[in-house]
């Protein structure tokens, strides 16, 4: 136990001596280290953001939607004709979806309503869903202010609506919505609640739903139905464009994530018999989505170690450079040791310490400064829109998510302490087999 220490205390004397060139010498194990940790705190940030967005969308949700079949968009010299486009989800279609899962939690159905939705002179195109009070629960939604659709709203078909977070911000920036009316095409509705910020209005949450859902303003779908019938009109220069769609998303909660799959493939059976090749629908099922962006996910970190796996393979071949340049320059001192009765593996002991504490130490620093970057990105991009010189080259809503991991620290700490041992071992028995006669001859 004695000599070990001694050995240490000789090798960090050692270490000590050359300060500069130890520092130096640590810089890769550092930055790969930290170069490690980083990535993976960004790929692990981004998935992670990822996979709540898809999430938010219910792990056990399907969602079928109607859609523009490709042959509907129809051009006449250049110009877009007027014409009524009639497709996707119908009654029927609602109906042979409850009698197909009985066993549903819930079977949420959305009716777009409306063209515009106005209050005062403030207006933009409306966003307008008739639905039932189920959706808060199915679609995760959440009311700040206010509450929600009830039943009773739905039985009175009551001209009421809960509008999004940024509905509100744009109509009433300075005044509480709640009680205050707002017009959907010609019929006003009085606000009963605010909705939460969803927080899907950019990402893949957004490309999945196909719009920022704090936009949306939801409606009893009976009120819906008495006030609007199927009729949407989109107007725009020059030209109307108006869809007969009865119901424009359904969604089904299956009971649990086991059924999930198998629902969703009974689901497409019943509708592709009534939809053939899906042309008017598209199907989502969040849990599919899920799943993909999981492996998606551990192919990115798997690249991601390998990457920065390469500035450690630097860093131990520095070590290695170093220490044969050790040998060289210390072949009179490892002659006098033997001289003195130091065994090969005593010559070979020093030199190991020497390389591991250097690594060991040149690890933990890069523990340390890859902590430090990646909690500092989190909050340091957002800020950098509001730089005077690269601030316009930037867009404003930038955002670099990171999400620190304990089997990183842990792994690319292990990794470099390895790595110093590793390639010290072919420097230390070089030092160890040097012939101590000639060592000491050695000027």
């Amino acid at each position: 136990m004695q000599l070990l220490l001694e050995t240490i205390r000789l090798g960090l004397s050692n270490l000590r001596l050359q300060m500069l060139r130890s520092i130096l010498t640590a810089l890769g194990i550092i930055f790969g280290v930290a170069a490690v940790i980083t990535m993976v705190a960004i790929g692990e940030g981004k998935t992670a953001q990822a996979l709540a967005q898809i999430e938010r969308l219910g792990a056990t949700n399907i969602i079928v939607r109607s859609q523009k079949p490709p042959e509907s968009t129809q051009q006449t010299g250049g110009q877009s004709r007027s014409f009524v486009q009639q497709y996707g989800l119908t009654y029927a279609d609602l109906e042979v979806i409850r009698e197909s899962f009985p066993g549903a939690e819930a079977i949420v159905p959305l009716k777009e309503v409306g063209s515009q939705v106005l209050r005062l002179d403030k207006r933009q195109v409306s966003q307008a869903f008739g639905t039932t009070p189920e959706l808060l629960d199915v679609a995760g939604i959440r009311v700040a202010h206010g509450r929600y659709l009830t039943r009773s709203d739905l039985e009175r078909q009551a001209l009421v609506c809960v509008i999004g977070s940024e509905v509100a911000e744009e109509f009433f920036p300075l005044e509480n919505p709640i009680g205050a009316s707002i017009r959907i095409d010609a019929k006003a509705f009085e606000v009963v609640g605010v909705m939460a910020p969803v927080g899907l209005s950019a990402g893949a949450g957004a490309a999945l739903v196909g719009r920022d859902l704090n936009l949306d303003v939801h409606v009893p779908i009976t009120t819906a139905r008495a006030a609007f019938g199927d009729m949407v009109v989109r107007r725009t220069s020059g030209s109307f464009q108006a869809s007969n769609v009865q119901i424009q998303e359904v969604f089904i909660k299956s009971p649990d994530r086991t059924t999930v799959l198998s629902d969703a493939n009974r689901l497409r059976r019943a509708m592709d018999i009534r939809h053939p090749r899906f042309e008017d629908l598209s199907l989502i099922v969040p849990y599919e989505l899920l799943e993909n962006a999981r492996k998606e996910a551990l192919t990115g970190q798997w690249i991601s170690g390998a990457i920065a796996a390469i500035s450690l393979l630097v860093g131990g071949i520095g070590i290695m450079n170093i220490m044969l340049a050790n040998v060289t320059e210390r072949t009179r001192e490892i002659g006098i040791r033997r001289a003195l009765g130091a065994t090969r593996k005593h010559i070979v002991s020093q030199f190991l310490v020497e390389t591991s504490v250097l690594s060991s130490i040149g690890g933990l620093v890069g523990v340390a400064l890859g902590v430090g970057l990646a909690l500092s990105l989190d909050r340091v991009v957002p800020l950098l829109p509001s730089l005077p010189v690269i601030g316009n080259a930037i867009p404003k809503d930038v955002e670099l998510p990171t999400l620190i991991s304990g089997w990183s620290i842990i792994v690319a700490f292990l990794v470099a302490s390895a790595t110093g041992l590793v390639f010290g071992i072919y420097p230390a028995r070089k030092a160890a087999q040097q012939d101590p006669i000639v060592a000491l001859r050695h000027d």
